[in-house]
């Protein structure tokens, strides 16, 4: 631990408070996602249908990402950020104060929403220009690892705060929220002179064609794990806010040191080799959860769902191999930013899409169906991931047919 200090106090200065701000941001998701699915649940007794229904407008925020990048492109991403920091906060301060309410409670979650799914493209963006050209993927390790622990802190604190101290929801999504807000004021101290001041609007271009795909394959199998990994959990297996705070726990810990070997993995071995090593893990731990009904002993099928949903936290750092991909082809470094954002938009018009199919699945078949239908997307993701061809790995590029762009 004292020598994770040290390194941190040697840091460049904006770097410190970009992850001072990253882990601020990192407790308040800890808090919110360890207790969301729990408190729909208890509050509004939904079922598996409704729980993937409501989905399309969590995720319209992400689906509309780029046109609210396209939108503030004349201020610099740092601003945006600490915009979408205040969104998180104000949501999940407006779901302390009005969650009780069906429809305050979806106004409130989609503000949330709005300023997760914009720091998702800024985040990395930023840490892009942080760093250099030969540890992208190093920095981004950093980022993602410091993200992680302090889930591992909101987390804790649901934990400590709701089993021990029977803290309410209430509390717990109010606490979430002045951290988040916290993370906006540091992001109004950071300044990057001339980063992206004057960057494009929206970029659509040919050339990245590999990059869509994967995109919109990433949002298919990360919105069946985000909406119904946890729905197992919940309600077949009863497990309450508490036990879903400790699997984050756990998850987060052992990201601490998954997320910076990965980084330094995808700047050694490409991202080639990392994105189909993914798909079969994610094809693996979709078999994990569609059999698990099989197993004979429910605590043996518990502890293996445990292992699933640690897992995939887990592979969801994998992420950042398509972002160090797309900063490797682009044609310039101001396509970054904007291309990241319609990569965001893209993943969740699918993602507004998967979790209505999955739930009208889960009812009529049950949920290995769900989780059949995403290993078929993992098996998918492997043949794509395999055509990943970037300048200096030895293989020829690809082209998608046609070459050209719309750009503003």
């Amino acid at each position: 631990m004292l020598g994770m200090v040290r390194k941190f106090c040697r840091m460049p200065v904006l770097f410190r408070r970009f992850i001072q701000a990253t882990f601020f941001l990192g407790i308040a998701g800890g808090i919110f996602e360890s207790i969301f699915n729990n408190f729909l649940s208890d509050t509004f007794q939904i079922s598996a249908a409704m729980r993937g229904l409501l989905e399309f407008p969590r995720e319209l925020p992400g689906f509309l990402v780029v046109v609210a990048t396209g939108l503030f492109f004349f201020l610099p991403e740092t601003a945006l950020a600490a915009g979408a920091a205040f969104a998180v906060g104000l949501g999940m301060i407006g779901l302390a104060i009005f969650g009780g309410g069906w429809w305050l409670m979806v106004v409130f979650t989609v503000l949330w929403s709005a300023g997760v799914h914009l720091l998702m493209p800024l985040t990395d963006s930023i840490t892009m220009h942080l760093a250099d050209a030969d540890n992208r993927g190093t920095r981004l390790g950093q980022v993602r690892a410091a993200g992680i622990a302090a889930s591992a802190v909101g987390c804790g604190s649901v934990w400590g705060l709701m089993q021990y101290v029977q803290l309410s929801y209430a509390n717990m999504f109010l606490l979430g929220g002045c951290v988040a807000i916290l993370a906006g004021l540091v992001f109004l101290q950071m300044q990057l002179p001339g980063a992206h001041l004057k960057r494009p609007r929206w970029i659509w271009r040919r050339d990245y064609w590999l990059f869509y795909v994967l995109s919109v394959l990433f949002g298919a199998r990360k919105q069946v794990f985000i909406t119904f990994g946890p729905w197992v959990l919940i309600r077949l297996f009863d497990q309450p806010a508490h036990v879903i705070a400790k699997l984050w726990i756990a998850a987060a810990l052992l990201g601490i040191f998954f997320q910076p070997l990965l980084g330094r993995l995808i700047d050694r071995l490409g991202e080639r080799t990392i994105l189909m090593a993914d798909s079969v893990c994610v094809f693996l731990v979709c078999t994990g959860y569609g059999l698990s009904h099989l197993v004979p002993d429910p605590r043996i099928a518990l502890w293996l769902l445990y292992g699933c949903f640690i897992g995939d936290l887990l592979l969801f750092g994998v992420n950042m191999a398509r972002t160090t991909y797309l900063s490797r082809i682009v044609e310039r470094p101001d396509h970054v930013a904007p291309t990241l954002s319609l990569g965001v938009t893209i993943n969740h018009a699918v993602s507004m899409c998967m979790p209505i199919l999955g739930g009208l699945l889960w009812v009529a078949y049950g949920h290995q169906m769900v989780f059949a239908c995403a290993a078929g997307v993992a098996v998918v993701m492997l043949i794509f991931s395999s055509m990943i061809r970037v300048p200096g790995d030895g293989l020829k590029p690809l082209t998608a047919p046609g070459r050209g762009s719309v750009s503003d």
